[in-house]
């Protein structure tokens, strides 16, 4: 096998795997640039896949191989609200914030499992007939060598994933928005003073990466795991907040970070077809992408620097 087949079978597998890791990062950047602690990545990411499975299930004899998608949206805004149980407890309660997204992965996993008991009396959903594929790009997968190693057997949703992390590094750091964004985070009462409501746009923030979160968990449950139980995610979501902080709460750094741990995750699914890998045990695959989040947080890589206010509280008139 040649290196070039080894990268074809790799490249595409990453970029497969990374897509839920990618949204939910970004996801956890408008929140934490903001100033607030998202801890419930996992549990918004959860949420976002039963919703995305329950809404395929219910509307895909309706619209067919569109569900999917619709179902996604869904994810999207039903992630979106459920955030704001974590924006009030922090924002306008300021509570502890790791804490209330604790809070939060416990609700996330305690209420879906209720409501699928009470929907499809088991512990799981059934599997959905409509899934985002794997697909190759019209005409870019056509080009020799390269086509082959980044534009096949890839879905689509990956692609948009990469566009919308440089679309997000556009927001926040070329526009006005993303400028008032970073201020509440970094210094909330110099932001107050010229005028920009604090508490506002925290809520913005974390009401953001709920949606983010939701299309993540979404993502992963509609093209990966094709049906929802409770352990769906299975730390997908802290995953994606590792690779947060690990990008250094920067929408490109956190898309790199999420594309490493989606090829660590990779090698769990195509060692068995690469010569160097198939002789390692298959469980030590498995552990790499943890193993590699440790040993990329405790400092291996470089130390990053959380935004000044991140973890706390603003009230309107006191230091």
């Amino acid at each position: 096998m040649s290196f070039l087949d080894i990268l074809a079978i790799i490249i595409p597998a990453t970029l497969y795997t990374a897509a839920p890791l990618v949204f939910t990062a970004l996801g956890g950047v408008f929140s934490e640039r903001s100033g607030v602690v998202n801890i419930g990545l996992e549990g918004l990411m959860l949420f976002g896949a039963f919703s995305g499975v329950l809404t395929t299930l219910l509307i895909q004899d309706t619209v067919g191989a569109a569900s999917p998608w619709i179902a996604i949206l869904v994810a999207a805004l039903a992630s979106g609200l459920f955030s704001l149980l974590h924006a009030v407890a922090s924002i306008s309660l300021r509570a502890d914030q790791v804490v209330s997204g604790v809070a939060i992965n416990f609700l996330a996993a305690g209420l879906s499992l209720f409501l699928i008991k009470k929907i499809f009396d088991k512990g799981q959903t059934d599997f959905i007939d409509f899934r985002i594929n794997k697909e190759d790009l019209p005409f870019l997968s056509d080009i020799p060598v390269v086509g082959e190693i980044l534009f096949s057997r890839v879905p689509y949703t990956s692609y948009i994933a990469i566009i919308v992390a440089i679309l997000v590094w556009y927001l926040i750091y070329k526009t006005p928005f993303g400028l008032r964004l970073r201020a509440v985070g970094e210094h909330p009462m110099a932001a107050d003073t010229m005028g920009i409501n604090v508490n506002r746009m925290r809520y913005i923030g974390v009401m953001i990466s709920g949606v983010f979160a939701g299309i993540g968990g979404a993502v992963y449950a509609l093209s990966i795991s094709g049906n929802f139980t409770g352990g769906t995610i299975s730390g997908q979501g802290f995953l994606a907040l590792a690779a947060m902080i690990f990008g250094k709460w920067h929408p490109l750094g956190a898309m790199g970070a999420a594309l490493f741990f989606g090829f660590a995750q990779s090698l769990s699914i195509t060692g068995a077809q690469i010569p160097l890998l198939k002789e390692i045990p298959s469980v030590f695959l498995i552990i790499a992408p943890y193993v590699l989040t440790i040993l990329a947080l405790t400092g291996f890589v470089g130390r990053a620097e959380a935004p000044k206010a991140l973890g706390t509280p603003y009230e309107k008139g006191k230091r």
